[in-house]
């Protein structure tokens, strides 16, 4: 049997969630409905539309526009800033009327997440009949809208989410990729950057229908091994699983908008390093550990993606965070600039079963964790600046030199 993957995906978030919050706060209107976008200080690099409204959208405002220029074309324009406590609330809210129907839920980013239907068709019927379902749900439940997309694979049900917005759902099965996937431009096909499509238009491939049938000898001489990936991909063909994530509303992150756009990676490792070593002493001091550690991107594109790994030993050890986040991170990154970075521990406990390995140094993770929990002591005692992970100093000094 074919699978049937879903993708669900929130339209506007930020602004939704933020309008949502407002609302309940005792707001007079929606700002869904006004000139409004989500965007930080205007006198810093955060100064930037993360979010705007449809109204906005129609003046040509753009997200990750300055909002000096938003303002020049909406001189009323209304501004507020981001609430990434809300969006988190909002978030694990969706991931968990998600969750009554199946178990089977992949977390992608803060807003969107994907669901394999096939193990629960026969409970639930005709999928696309179930994505309305779904779909209206949300709406009347939480007060949000999602386009939902359907495939056979991750890559098609995400395509398909892309197609009319808002609250929408719609198909892109493998038998309808070349009557809906190919006549699109190649820039909207999944994992294509900004550099990626410009090279291909300069070889004449303007459609996804063009590269799902360029030669792949020829491609290769520009793209080397990606080459035949990005030819399957315009063909619609994904194998990637459904890699299910323990949603746990009480999972904890960290993240940060970057001064400029990262590029370095010795910058953005140690940017990972200083989150992990606030997110160990979050796990510490609530005595729990974590069994799933996720990476968050955001390049300068806005494109927003994640990736995890589940432990095979719960850790709240600083440097076990980082080093996995780091491998993430290295796995993840399109090596397109970075806009913002996190990292994310989720499927927290309260003890740990630790498996022993052959060539671990018990001795030496116990040092390590009894190290850890003076340096919490002396934080607490004179400020978080007081001590910080040896990565992180040797990254100070690297630059100096």
């Amino acid at each position: 049997m074919d699978r049937i993957i879903m993708h669900i995906d929130v339209n506007n978030a930020f602004l939704s969630w933020s309008a949502i919050d407002l609302l309940k706060q005792g707001a007079k209107y929606d700002i869904r409905e006004s000139y409004a976008v989500i965007g930080g200080d205007e006198e810093k690099r955060r100064g930037v539309v993360l979010a705007k409204s449809n109204l906005c959208k129609k003046l040509g405002i753009v997200t990750g526009e300055s909002l000096y220029s938003a303002r020049k074309k909406c001189p009323n324009l209304e501004i507020y800033p981001p609430n990434f406590k809300v969006y988190q609330y909002y978030s694990n809210k969706l991931f968990e009327l998600l969750g009554k129907y199946t178990p089977d839920i992949e977390v992608f980013s803060i807003d969107e997440c994907f669901i394999d239907y096939s193990k629960v068709k026969k409970l639930y019927g005709d999928e696309l009949e179930f994505a309305y379902k779904i779909k209206d749900e949300i709406k009347e439940k939480l007060g949000f809208t999602v386009n939902i997309g359907i495939g056979n694979n991750k890559l098609c049900a995400k395509m398909a989410s892309e197609f009319e917005k808002p609250d929408k759902a719609h198909t892109l099965y493998m038998d309808e990729i070349k009557e809906k996937m190919w006549p699109l431009p190649i820039e909207n096909l999944l994992w294509i950057g900004k550099k990626t499509s410009v090279k291909l238009r300069e070889l004449n491939i303007n459609t996804i229908g063009d590269l799902a049938n360029s030669n792949p000898h020829e491609l290769s001489k520009y793209f080397k091994n990606q080459a035949i990936k990005m030819i399957e991909s315009a063909k619609g063909i994904d194998d990637s699983e459904v890699i299910t994530t323990y949603v746990d509303p009480k999972g904890i992150s960290h993240s940060t908008t970057l001064p400029y756009d990262y590029t370095n990676k010795d910058e953005i490792y140690k940017v990972i390093g200083e989150l992990s070593e606030k997110l160990g002493i979050s796990l510490r001091k609530q005595k729990k550990y974590c069994h799933v550690i996720a990476i968050i991107i955001r390049d300068k594109y806005f494109h927003t993606f994640s990736h995890q790994r589940r432990l095979k030993n719960a850790t709240d050890l600083n440097n076990e965070i980082y080093e996995v986040a780091k491998q993430l991170f290295d796995e993840a990154w399109n090596k397109e600039p970075v806009r913002l970075i996190g990292v994310r521990l989720d499927n927290l406990t309260e003890s740990t079963y630790h498996q022993l390995s052959l060539f671990e140094d018990i001795d030496l993770r116990e040092k390590d964790k009894k190290l850890e929990e003076v340096v919490d002591n002396l934080k607490d005692k004179f400020g978080h600046q007081i001590i910080t992970m040896a990565t992180l100093v040797e990254n100070k000094k690297d630059k100096k030199n």
